[in-house]
């Protein structure tokens, strides 16, 4: 069940969030409910993201292996244009 917020909105940021609502065919209810979820979508991946770099980081740290951007970028236009590439060998830090 939703529970219900209140949100005290500045005027002028009221009246722009009822035209932008109106113009995307949206009350401004459903169009304030979108746009929360997806700045809270944003900041969840990008939490994710933070999170996943970290892990990466300690790999490298642990291992010292990594690939050659320029490598990487070589192989995936390779393939792009259809042709055969060999994958990019790691290399040590």
């Amino acid at each position: 069940m939703a529970s219900s917020t209140t949100l005290k909105l500045p005027e002028e940021l009221k009246n722009r969030i009822a035209s932008a609502a109106k113009m995307a065919g949206k009350a401004p209810h459903a169009f304030m409910i979108e746009a929360l979820a997806a700045q809270t979508a944003l900041v969840e991946r990008r939490q994710a993201f933070i999170a996943a770099a970290g892990v990466a980081e300690q790999e490298v740290a642990e291992y010292g292996l990594v690939y050659d951007a320029d490598e990487v970028f070589s192989y995936i236009q390779a393939r792009l244009d259809g042709k055969r590439a060999k994958w990019p060998k790691t290399k040590k830090l």
